[in-house]
């Protein structure tokens, strides 16, 4: 205790000595405050303890007037928060309330033009098919490009029959005779084809030039410029006269005049043609279920179809009960044939039983017999003394026994 003692005083005296004049009296004003207001606190006096409660308000006072800045700061920088998420949240839900009212109205275009569509078809179902034709005259030249197929009406050949070399289009029927028509040709100049032109997805017409190529008419202005050579030009189905996405050639450029002009090679070489292929579309009707249903109303409300609805049932009716009757036939001949099998026994059964009650009365008659014989035997018996007798054994002597026993009774 003394030794911690000693060394307390001694750092005290050595931080006295390290210090200077000023930071020595400060230092020894800063220790005596301390220990007076250690003194005063120890002290039970109402004086302090006033003190000590209006310090201690003092002290709150002040710590609650500094938080107030600090807490309208905290309070807004919250609410600050608080109101950029929601308005971040209201600007997602605008964006969402936005495309489902584009696919709702999208949705409802679809259908509005699906219902279009089926309107439009009518309930036919469309089916084609390919038949070879023979090329037997060319009219090659410069103001008719035509040839003339061996097929016409009754091979279901119709104007605007589509005709094909291969997978290319030839061009269209103009003209139809019974068993010929006339094809006209895409390089001639009467030849109007819309056209799509791929990569680029551009629409334009392609007329024909009297030669081997189509000139590309009928384009928007400024797309022009973004046509490139070798793009393919296929039918776009623009009309209706021709079959969409069937392949006619591809774009090359020239120069016409001070700028790139492009022209259509065709893919088929018109010059060379000796067979192509007619397209010939047949129509078929789409019956409907409910439609069904009517004429099955119809057949049903028919007089004639109902006497004979009525007659079938009938048939069915007769032929169930001769059905039922085969049965019950079969049934009885069963029955019958037990029957009778019953009584062949009960025959044999009563035949026994016959012979049984025969046999006994024979018995009972020896039995008879016996008895009179014992009674009546010597007198029926032929003997020295009895020459009016019978041998025995005999049916006279059995008579003659029988006949003494019926005296006696």
């Amino acid at each position: 205790m003394a030794s911690s003692r000693d060394d307390f005083i001694i750092a005290i005296r050595s931080a006295f000595l390290k210090k200077s004049t000023k930071q020595k009296f400060s230092l020894l004003t800063l220790l005596s405050i301390s220990i007076f207001v250690i003194v005063l606190s120890s002290l039970d006096l109402k004086v302090i303890k006033y003190l000590k409660v209006g310090i201690n308000e003092i002290v709150y006072r002040s710590s609650f007037i500094v938080s107030i800045p600090e807490n309208l700061i905290k309070n807004a920088f919250i609410q600050t928060t608080e109101y950029t998420t929601f308005f971040n949240r209201y600007k997602k839900n605008i964006i969402e309330l936005e495309n489902l009212k584009s696919n709702y109205v999208s949705n409802e275009i679809i259908q509005f033009e699906n219902k279009e569509l089926k309107e439009l078809i009518n309930d036919y179902a469309l089916s084609s098919d390919k038949i070879l034709a023979k090329i037997i005259v060319d009219h090659d030249s410069p103001f008719l490009k035509s040839i003339i197929i061996n097929k016409g009406s009754k091979d279901k050949i119709k104007i605007g029959t589509n005709i094909y070399d291969q997978s290319y289009l030839v061009g269209r029927v103009i003209e139809v005779n019974y068993k010929t028509s006339r094809v006209l040709l895409l390089s001639d100049l009467n030849s109007n084809v819309p056209v799509t032109i791929a990569p680029q997805n551009i629409q334009a017409i392609v007329t024909g030039s009297g030669s081997d190529y189509g000139q590309i008419k009928y384009i928007q202005s400024g797309l022009s410029d973004t046509l490139v050579d070798d793009s393919i030009v296929y039918t776009s189905g623009t009309g209706a006269i021709f079959k969409s996405g069937v392949p006619i050639g591809k774009l090359q450029s020239f120069i016409g005049g001070s700028i790139n002009e492009y022209k259509v090679e065709f893919y088929s070489d018109f010059t060379q043609l000796k067979y192509v292929f007619a397209e010939v579309i047949t129509k078929t009707e789409i019956i409907k279920p409910e439609e069904k249903i009517a004429e099955n109303n119809d057949e049903t409300n028919n007089p004639l179809n109902v006497k004979l609805k009525i007659l079938e049932d009938e048939l069915k009716i007769i032929e169930e009960t001769n059905r039922k009757f085969q049965e019950e036939n079969e049934i009885l001949k069963n029955e019958i044939n037990d029957l009778n099998f019953k009584v062949s026994n009960l025959n044999n059964q009563i035949s026994s039983q016959k012979k049984t009650i025969n046999q006994f009365d024979i018995d009972n008659q020896e039995l008879d017999f016996l008895k009179l014989n014992l009674k009546h035997g010597h007198k029926c018996r032929r003997t020295f003394l009895n020459t009016d007798g019978f041998i025995v054994g005999t049916l006279e002597y059995k008579s003659c026994v029988l006949s003494k026993g019926a005296n006696d009774g």
